[in-house]
């Protein structure tokens, strides 16, 4: 039976991923997509955390109210913001297979971003989630700078390059990457270098497949 599944966005380029991602199977995907709220949050010094997770609540709720089976979240700061919600269908969190494949691991890791307004909320949640799985992590947290304005200003190809660039130095540690944005550029680096770059869209249809009992296309 198809599944509507609405998914927020906090940028159309993570459209493409997920369309992808979940093409094999029998599924109905509605987009929604706000990038000005991340705008407001690191630009607008008046606007409050408060005004943002309420506008990320009405978000989730509107989405609800459109008829869907289940909602999915693509942005790791929205994450942040919505907190716990009480809804009749399931919140599917990008992020939590991710963390999951995290703990999974007994190495030092280097968890990489482009939006250093994602750090922070990402890295409490990772290690609330572990703490829950009474795993302890050594993590390394990088930041490459003044990159992640280039994919909401639409420059998709520098962002991707300048991505591309920074995860093919030599690291010391297991590489994950924190963002979906960063998807395209970690599986070109794999495909070039033999490097396994974990991202949060490697596990996330597995566990969606098992959460909502998606079935593939006949």
């Amino acid at each position: 039976m198809k599944k509507r599944i609405g998914c927020l966005h906090a940028h159309y380029s993570n459209i493409d991923y997920i369309e992808i991602a979940l093409s094999a199977y029998d599924v109905e995907l509605s987009h929604f997509v706000d990038p000005g709220l991340m705008n407001r949050v690191m630009n607008d010094p008046d606007f409050t955390e408060s005004e943002a997770q309420r506008k990320v609540k009405n978000q989730v709720e509107w989405i609800e109210q459109t008829g869907v089976d289940a909602i999915l979240i693509t942005c790791t700061n929205y994450i942040a913001l919505v907190g716990e919600l009480s809804l009749k269908v399931p919140i599917i969190k990008i992020d939590e297979p991710y963390f999951e494949a995290l703990c999974e691991l007994d190495w030092p890791q280097t968890i990489v971003f482009t939006n250093p307004d994602t750090v922070s909320g990402t890295i409490d949640r990772l290690q609330q989630y572990a703490k829950s799985k009474q795993k302890t992590l050594d993590i390394e947290v990088q930041v490459i700078e003044n990159t992640f304005q280039l994919i909401m200003s639409g420059k998709k190809e520098e962002y991707e390059r300048e991505v591309i660039q920074f995860l093919k130095k030599d690291h010391q540690r297991v590489i994950s990457v924190a963002q979906l944005s960063m998807v395209g550029a970690a599986l070109q680096v794999e495909r070039e270098t033999s490097q396994f770059i974990i991202n949060p869209l490697n596990v996330l249809v597995t566990s969606m497949v098992k959460q909502l009992n998606l079935e593939t296309k006949e």
